[in-house]
C-alpha cells in the first residue's frame, strides 16, 4: 500500500473519531472475527439507530493514528481483527449497548475501551465501564446532591408552620360544630 493511501486512511480515522471540537473521542475496541456478515450488518444497523458507529481498522495505521491522541492506550490491544465502536453520548453508552448485543452475538470479543485516557481492558474492564454513569446521569446525581440540603431545610422551616396550621384548622372545625375548646394544661 502506498504512503498516500496510508495517509488517506489515517486521515479518515482521525475524521471519523473527531468530535465537535476535533479532539478524538473516547472509543471501544472490539473483535468481530468469526461473526457472520449478516450478524455484522445487524450489529451495525442496531447501533446506528443509537448514533453509534463501527469502523474496522487496520492495526498498524490505527496505532500510528492514535499515537498523538487520547486513544493511544488502545494501541496495545490492536491485535487480530479489530473494529472501533464510537459515537453516542459517551463511550459508556457504547459499552452498554455492545454488552447488550453480545448476548445475541457471543462471538464479539470485547478488547477494551478508553474513557478520558483511562484504559479498560478486556471484557471485565468494559463491563466495569458500562456501569459508570453517563454524563447526563452524573449531572442528575450532582443536581440531586446540591438540591437535597435545600429541600431538607425548606421541610424543616415548613414543618412547624404546618403543625400550627393543622391546630388552627382543628380549632376552627370544633368551633363550627359548636363544640367547646378545652384548655390544655
Amino acid at each position: 500500500m502506498s504512503k498516500t493511501v496510508k495517509n488517506m486512511i489515517m486521515r479518515d480515522y482521525r475524521t471519523r473519531l473527531a468530535g465537535e471540537d476535533t479532539k478524538p473521542r473516547d472509543a471501544m475496541l472490539i473483535g468481530i472475527r468469526g461473526v457472520k456478515a449478516k450478524d455484522t450488518t445487524k450489529l451495525r444497523y442496531d447501533l446506528a439507530k443509537k448514533n453509534i458507529h463501527i469502523t474496522v481498522v487496520r492495526n498498524a495505521l490505527a496505532r500510528k493514528t492514535f499515537e498523538e491522541s487520547g486513544l493511544s492506550a488502545l494501541a496495545e490491544l490492536l491485535t487480530g481483527s479489530s473494529a472501533l465502536a464510537y459515537g453516542g453520548q459517551s463511550v459508556v453508552e457504547v459499552a452498554r449497548e455492545v454488552i447488550g448485543l453480545i448476548e445475541k452475538m457471543p462471538l464479539i470479543e470485547l478488547k477494551g475501551a478508553v474513557l478520558d485516557g483511562t484504559l479498560f481492558k478486556g471484557k471485565a474492564g468494559v463491563t466495569e465501564l458500562s456501569k459508570f454513569p453517563t454524563r447526563e446521569e452524573a449531572i442528575g446525581q450532582n443536581v440531586t446532591l446540591i438540591v437535597s440540603p435545600g429541600r431538607k431545610l425548606v421541610a424543616q422551616v415548613k414543618g412547624p408552620g404546618s403543625n400550627v396550621a393543622g391546630l388552627v384548622k382543628a380549632i376552627e372545625t370544633k368551633l363550627e360544630k359548636g363544640e367547646a375548646i378545652t384548655k390544655v394544661a
